[in-house]
């Protein structure tokens, strides 16, 4: 089926055009472009700020003058993750989608519906000539992916509008009023390489088929993270001189790491019992894994044994230190039920030519919590020789349970679809938190459609939920004071 000819087909048309301009975090300047000319062409106040966000103004349609300016806030930029086995250059090429029953999704990448539904649909409201609506402004920010830095270097006195819709939630049902903050934990070091021993054996290992998915909104599913699963492997190599040559593992510090890959040399006397402890420990983690993640593979190939390794007491530290390092949930809100208040992900491992580097993204919706674990983190690194730096701290959105728009959103829904929407927090990072720093006074909320697999080639968005979170933002849109 032709994209462009689904329901609201405002939408899908813009989301098509989106997705065929390169958008990667730090890379934006095409897209910026793109919207730069995009809000000209309809003959909009536009303007891009010193950072690269995009703000694009349009006037009230006629009789809602006097009701205030509504902000639309989106991303523009999206997560880069491909299969091992897809051939595809996020630099230069347009997201390839296809339509799967009641699913968008992309061939082997991931699909850019994180957030590019939302700027799709804000778009749509920027060129409607027949949806009534208050006075808008359209603020599209950048590297909200990697780093925030869009809300973070949006200066205060840009924006005019007195509410926020904020449309990056990925459940049709929900309504946010409040977000984790995150902190980069970055631990590195050197190491002495040493020459292979003459009569080693090479040995590849690759950890790959895991599910991935947003290291915040998925952090909860027990899912598998290849880093910890490598290392899981290489402790058993302590016991028999194993030497690592270079290791590879994950790339992004908001997508749980789908893929790992080890390259290492044992002694040809050790090998054979090395790789019977390996099989057998990979029998047991996939039997842990079942259920989360059927399609884990941990393979192994013989390779040409390494010149170059790592010096044994370097990684005994190493390896210690990835087990020391909490993965996962670390705490449970007490506030709100089911929610994930502090988790941390080892998003990247590293290994190569004398360098080690550890990227984790610890986050938390209690800013003395999120600290306590980046500390925690920093004393596991620290103790086996690392340099650790914290870097690139965000606050998270304090719920608001009185916001006025709130109260618009949930009667708004339960008129549409007879129904209660959950009212919640999410453990991912919101630009509200940051934004509502220079803007304290302005009223927000977040919402969106369905989008499952966010952050990984698993991505998806529910054609019907997006028909869902249309009509509801129309509806909202009317129903403001």
């Amino acid at each position: 089926m032709d994209i462009n000819k689904l329901e609201p087909m405002a939408v899908w048309k813009n989301f098509s055009k989106l997705n065929a301009v390169p958008r990667p975090s730090k890379k934006e300047e095409m897209v910026i472009s793109f919207m730069l000319e995009f809000g000209n062409a309809l003959g909009l106040e536009t303007f891009s700020d010193a950072i690269g966000n995009v703000i694009i103004r349009k006037p009230a349609t006629n009789g809602m003058e006097a009701k205030k300016m509504i902000t639309l806030q989106s991303h523009l930029d999206m997560v880069h993750q491909k299969n091992a086995d897809t051939v595809f250059d996020f630099d230069t090429q347009g997201i390839e989608m296809y339509v799967d029953e009641d699913w968008v999704k992309a061939n082997g990448t991931t699909l850019g519906a994180d957030n590019g539904m939302g700027v799709a649909a804000i778009m749509a409201l920027l060129e409607s000539t027949d949806i009534p609506h208050p006075a808008l402004e359209a603020l599209f920010t950048i590297d909200e992916e990697t780093g925030m830095t869009g809300a973070f270097e949006l200066k205060a006195g840009v924006l005019q509008g007195q509410i926020l819709l904020n449309l990056d939630t990925e459940e049709d049902d929900e309504i946010d009023i409040g977000c984790a903050g995150g902190i980069d934990v970055t631990a590195t070091r050197t190491y002495n390489e040493k020459d292979g021993t003459h009569g080693d054996a090479g040995i590849a290992i690759t950890v790959k088929g895991l599910k991935g998915g947003h290291s915040g909104m998925d952090i909860h599913k027990g899912l598998g993270n290849a880093n910890k699963i490598m290392n899981r492997l290489l402790y058993l190599g302590l016991d028999y001189n194993v030497r690592i040559s270079s290791l590879n593992g994950g790339s992004l510090r908001n997508a749980i790491p789908r893929e790992s890959v080890c390259k290492l040399n044992v002694g040809r006397k050790h090998a054979d019992k090395f790789l019977k402890e390996v099989n057998k420990l990979t029998e047991a983690i996939k039997a842990e894994l079942s259920v989360q993640e059927p399609n884990l593979q941990i393979e192994i190939e013989d390779i040409k044994p390494a010149k170059k390794v790592m010096g044994l007491g370097a990684q005994e530290k190493l390896v210690k230190a990835v087990y020391a390092a909490h993965n996962g949930v670390y705490a449970m809100s007490g506030a709100i039920d089911d929610l994930v208040e502090t988790s941390n992900n080892i998003a990247i491992v590293k290994v190569k030519k004398g360098e080690i580097k550890i990227g984790c993204l610890t986050r938390s919706s209690v800013d003395t919590a999120k600290l306590d674990l980046a500390n925690s983190l920093r004393s596991a690194f620290e103790i086996s020789g690392f340099d650790v730096e914290l870097s690139g701290s965000y606050p998270g959105w304090n719920p608001n349970p009185n916001s006025e728009i709130l109260t618009v959103a949930k009667n708004t829904y339960i008129n549409l679809f007879k129904e209660q929407p959950r009212v919640v927090a999410c453990h991912a990072g919101l630009e509200c938190g940051i934004l509502g720093q220079n803007y304290p006074e302005v009223d927000m909320v977040s919402f969106g459609p369905t989008i499952l697999g966010a952050h990984s080639p698993d991505e998806r968005v529910s054609i019907s939920s997006v028909q869902k979170f249309w009509s509801l933002l129309l509806e909202i849109l009317k129903n403001t004071n």
